[in-house]
């Protein structure tokens, strides 16, 4: 039978939260057609007028912050006592917005010669698309809504089934702000329809943010039809604790980084390595910290750590951690003590695994989950060669008081991004990207817009 509706199952109690008709063919392809008429006009507003439209846009979409929290909440399941995410999302967008002017003007050639005009200008590619993921339903996409945008795109926006609602709030935003018509869009689509748009050519970029597995299918579904791709993928983000580490402060950031909203991070810190000076220390507090963590409705502002979102999920870390058990492994979180756990649901008690190698799925595939094994290391050698052996690479933690270590370590690391005692946060004046299986392209920064315009050469000869 042909998938006709996208559902949304809340993790809270497994019940149908939200369903949505999936789009007609006709309206994906009037849809396409619009954004490419409104492109047309939107490409010659000026930068200034741009940001001005866009700051609306920002403005209603924040505006929404008290629907919003309790909306993830029943969507994915992040606890309300966190708030939304409109504060990483207006920090971002109108630092993008802010640099725009700076970030699109025409690059004049060096060696000017006399007679002659020549530049570099930065046009919009035209349409793009965005795939965005439920863990973080808008401050990832925001991440490319807003300098697509700004940088004279049209924007066609396809939500996850676990937050159709974030789509339904950006398309409220756009209507409420004023936003030219057919400018920004919200398609409710199927993984099918999505590879007809891509196949087709239909847009000129896609934006993923999603699985391995799910990028290889955006790739093989864009094959030969030139259109360009961001892909933020997968990751196993690994954390060092050095000798001269600050232990509290190293334990304090890295059960957060580990833990912060079930482990649903994509850069949420998965495996430790500590040296041995602050090995048994560091077990110790840390497993006395995620103790206290309470299990819970995501509702209740007494939670802390919600359900996953989604069942299967959770059965997924469930699986890695009695893998990393039965291979020798020890589970220090006695499970019992988190009563919302009782198996075959989105609940999961929070872990953590010593005795842990890269043998174990726990160690070297992403759990994505609240659950993290860390390992003894002797040097900087040995934790490097661990940090590196991961088929991913988005994000590396060094806790150091060196600051050149940092940097000397930071440079033999495969990742797209190195924190120094810190984790788990996106500088918008720092390009977001990744290595290896964690994907391709940069968003945020200036170099978000290399990948959100195409260069268009200018060689005027004016002295005949």
């Amino acid at each position: 039978m042909a998938e006709t509706d996208i559902v949304c199952i809340s993790p809270i109690d497994g019940r149908e939260l939200v369903r949505r008709s999936l789009m007609a063919e006709s309206a994906i392809d009037a849809a396409i057609a619009a954004a490419r008429k409104a492109q047309k006009d939107w490409r010659a507003v000026p930068i200034a007028e741009r940001a001005a439209k866009v700051g609306a846009f920002l403005d209603a979409l924040l505006a929404m912050n008290q629907e919003v929290v309790p909306e993830i909440a029943q969507q994915m399941g992040r606890p309300v006592r966190y708030g939304g995410e409109f504060g990483g999302v207006e920090e971002r967008a109108r630092y993008m917005m802010r640099i725009a002017e700076d970030s699109l003007k025409p690059i004049p050639a060096e060696n000017q010669k006399a007679g002659f005009r020549r530049m570099i200008k930065r046009e919009p590619v035209g349409v793009v698309l965005v795939i965005a993921p439920w863990n973080y339903p808008y401050l990832t996409a925001i991440n490319t809504i807003v300098p697509a945008l700004m940088a004279g795109n049209a924007v066609l926006l396809k939500h996850a089934s676990q937050t159709l609602l974030a789509g339904d709030r950006f398309q409220m935003a756009a209507d409420r702000s004023g936003l030219p018509k057919g400018l920004f869009q919200n398609l409710v689509l199927s993984h099918d329809q999505t590879s007809r748009i891509l196949g087709a050519g239909l847009v000129d970029h896609c934006n993923f943010t999603g699985s391995v597995s799910g990028g290889r299918s955006i790739e093989r579904a864009a094959a030969g039809s030139f259109t360009s791709l961001g892909l933020e993928l997968g990751g196993k983000d690994p954390a060092y604790v050095r000798a001269d580490a600050n232990i509290d402060h190293a334990i304090e950031n890295l059960v957060d980084g580990a833990f912060f909203n079930s482990g649903q991070c994509c850069c949420g810190i998965e495996r430790i390595y500590v040296h041995e000076k602050h090995y048994d220390a560091f077990v110790v507090g840390a497993v006395e910290l995620v103790n206290k963590y309470v299990l819970g409705n995501p509702l209740d502002e007494k939670t802390t750590l919600g359900p996953m979102a989604h069942k299967r999920f959770a059965d997924l870390v469930r699986g890695q951690n009695a893998e990393a058990v039965a291979k020798g492994a020890k589970a220090h979180i006695d499970t019992a003590r988190f009563a919302a756990d009782v198996g075959n649901t989105a609940y999961l008690a929070p872990q953590v695994l010593t005795g842990v190698d890269h043998s174990m799925s726990v160690m070297r595939d992403e759990s994505f989950g609240p659950t993290v094994g860390i390992m003894k290391v002797a040097n900087d050698e040995e934790a490097i060669r661990l940090m590196n052996d991961s088929p991913y690479g988005l994000s590396a933690a060094i806790w150091t008081s060196d600051v050149d270590a940092a940097e000397s370590i930071g440079d033999r690391l495969e990742t797209g991004t190195v924190f120094m005692n810190r984790c788990d946060y996106l500088d918008p004046a720092l390009a977001w990207t990744g290595v290896k299986e964690t994907g391709r392209g940069a968003s945020l920064s200036r170099l978000a817009y290399e990948s959100l315009t195409r260069p268009k050469s200018f060689h005027l000869r004016h002295d005949i």
